[in-house]
C-alpha cells in the first residue's frame, strides 16, 4: 500500500531543533501510525517495539510534543494519554487525502481548535558551527 508523507516535515527534517535520536523516533512514529496520524499503540508497547524503556519513550516524545509534531489529546476510552501525529506531520494514503486533511487542519488552526507546528522558518541551511566538530566513538 502506497503512502504520502507530509512535505512540511519530511523535506525540512534537517532544520528541526531535535536530537538525532528524537528524529529517528519521529520516523518510527510516522511508520507506526495510521493514515492521518493516529498512533494505535500505547507508550508501553512503543517501548517494547522500539527496544527502550517507557521512560525513554517519554524522553524521546517530549521534544516532539514541544514542537506540536506529536499531540497528546486525552483519551476518552482509557486512562492516560493517547498520542497522535499532527495532521501536518502525518502520512496519508493519497495526495488527495493529504490535501483535504491539510485544508481541514488549517481551518482548525485558525479557529484555535488545533495548535500550529512550532518549526523553525529557515530559508536556507543554518550556518555551520565554528571550529572543529566534536566527534567521538560511540
Amino acid at each position: 500500500m502506497a503512502n504520502v508523507m507530509s512535505p512540511i516535515v519530511a523535506e525540512r527534517i534537517w532544520a528541526l531543533p531535535l536530537s538525532g535520536s528524537a528524529v529517528k523516533f519521529l520516523q518510527y512514529l510516522v511508520a507506526r501510525s495510521d493514515f492521518g496520524g493516529v498512533l494505535p499503540v500505547r507508550q508501553k508497547d512503543m517501548a517494547a517495539e522500539y527496544g527502550v524503556t517507557p521512560q525513554a519513550v517519554s524522553g524521546l516524545m517530549a521534544p516532539l510534543c514541544d514542537l506540536n509534531l506529536v499531540l497528546r489529546p486525552r483519551s476518552e476510552e482509557r486512562k492516560g494519554n493517547s498520542y497522535r501525529l499532527h495532521p501536518l506531520a502525518a502520512k496519508y494514503e493519497t495526495p488527495e487525502s493529504m490535501e483535504a486533511a491539510f485544508r481541514a487542519a488549517y481551518v482548525r488552526i485558525q479557529v484555535g481548535d488545533l495548535p500550529n507546528l512550532k518549526l523553525p522558518t529557515y530559508h536556507r541551511t543554518p550556518p555551520a558551527p565554528v571550529g572543529r566538530p566534536k566527534l567521538g566513538v560511540a
